[in-house]
């Protein structure tokens, strides 16, 4: 089936009649029918919490889907594909979960988390030292990226005496290797954080305790790097978020507070604190870098097998004709895509965020699916079916 009879069948009401076409002066649903009869160069990127996966558990068919963009050796078998996700692990872990989990091969250089853009302030903070915040593994993920001096939250915290008031009452179902009852005086620190200042902070996950990770963070900043010492100077130092969604999809029926939601409340109480507004910078959807971001890994992909055109698009600087974002988040994935424009492509579903009957009101998908159990991928199923 050629790419161009492909997408007629995915728009086909009568066969599928759960999909819904938005239509528009921007994009109309005809511009779907008018590829050329020739096998386009496309690349699928999905959101994985509320798509592909709700918390460890493949949602509906998703397993399936994926598996039809691979040979029965493995092998992939049309388009670029690559997973959106949150983070807290590095990128090669993180595949090895997804291989084992979607039962396909995905490899690292196809996983795009939150975090992944970090790689490119390396060049400004490579040797400087900064803090890594939040949950899984965050300074593993910058040392990977090749931070050299850089320590997780749980670790610094741990250092300074007293620094969370209330850390006696938190009896953690599985406690960090810096917890404060397992320090002791031949424990010391890598840096010396008592007169090195902190030089920027890193949300790489989201945080898992809020109250401590709120309070050493306001420290940090307001005191220029080096808790309870006064600053420096009057500038703050640079804070960045690798999310800003304020909801996700896990395995709870509702949605769950995301790296947004404490992000609004590190803002709030920052800003009733100090003189100055909260000064960061977010690499998370629906920032159009991200998709800019997206389609330059992409295009580092290696091509799969039956696309003959990929090298002279390559050549000409368009390789591709179309790039579909499938996600279940309105406010991120659909106007991300929106607003990164051409050749970005917007799928939304609703096993995950949304849940409305109909296509977004203010933010419309180019395509909606309105079926719950992951209908979507009939959708990209039938889009790379040779």
């Amino acid at each position: 089936m050629k790419f161009r009879e492909a997408l007629r069948v995915s728009l086909d009401r009568t066969r599928f009649p759960f999909f819904e076409v938005r239509s528009g002066p921007s994009r109309q649903a005809s511009q779907l029918l008018t590829f050329r009869s020739e096998r386009s160069c496309f690349g699928i990127a999905f959101d994985i919490d509320g798509v592909i996966l709700g918390g460890n558990a493949p949602i509906g068919g998703s397993r399936q889907a994926l598996k039809r963009l691979y040979h029965e050796c493995g092998e992939k078998l049309g388009g670029f594909f690559m997973p959106f996700l949150g983070g807290g692990i590095p990128e090669t872990k993180r595949a090895r979960q997804l291989s084992e989990l979607l039962e396909v091969n995905i490899l690292p250089s196809q996983v795009i988390q939150g975090h992944s853009p970090f790689r490119l302030l390396l060049n400004r903070f490579q040797d400087k030292f900064v803090v890594a915040v939040g949950k899984g593994e965050p300074a593993q993920v910058m040392s990977e990226y090749g931070y050299r001096r850089v320590l997780s939250i749980d670790e610094y915290a741990s250092y300074f005496d007293s620094i969370d008031p209330v850390s006696q009452y938190k009896m953690w179902a599985g406690k960090t290797p810096y917890d404060a009852d397992m320090k002791s005086k031949a424990m010391v620190p890598r840096f010396d954080v008592f007169s090195e200042r902190v030089q920027a902070a890193f949300i790489v996950s989201d945080p898992y305790d809020w109250s401590r990770d709120i309070q050493v963070l306001c420290d940090i900043l307001r005191s220029g790097g080096l808790p309870g010492k006064v600053a420096e100077h009057g500038h703050q130092l640079p804070l960045y978020f690798a999310a800003d969604d304020l909801e996700y999809q896990a395995a709870f029926p509702s949605e769950r507070l995301g790296m947004g939601a404490f992000r609004i409340a590190l803002e709030s109480i920052f800003n009733r604190i100090h003189h100055n507004a909260l000064e960061y910078t977010s690499f998370g959807k629906p920032n159009s870098f991200v998709f800019k971001n997206a389609e330059n890994v992409l295009k580092k992909l290696p091509p799969f097998s039956f696309i003959d055109s990929y090298a002279d698009n390559l050549k000409k600087g368009q390789p591709f004709k179309t790039l579909y974002m499938i996600g279940d988040n309105p406010l991120v994935d659909i106007k991300g895509a929106k607003q990164a424009g051409r050749p970005w492509f917007s799928i939304l579903t609703r096993t995950g965020v949304f849940k409305g009957k109909a296509n977004h009101a203010e933010f419309p998908a180019d395509l909606s699916s309105a079926l719950c159990n992951l209908k979507a991928r009939l959708c990209f199923s039938s889009i790379i079916q040779p």
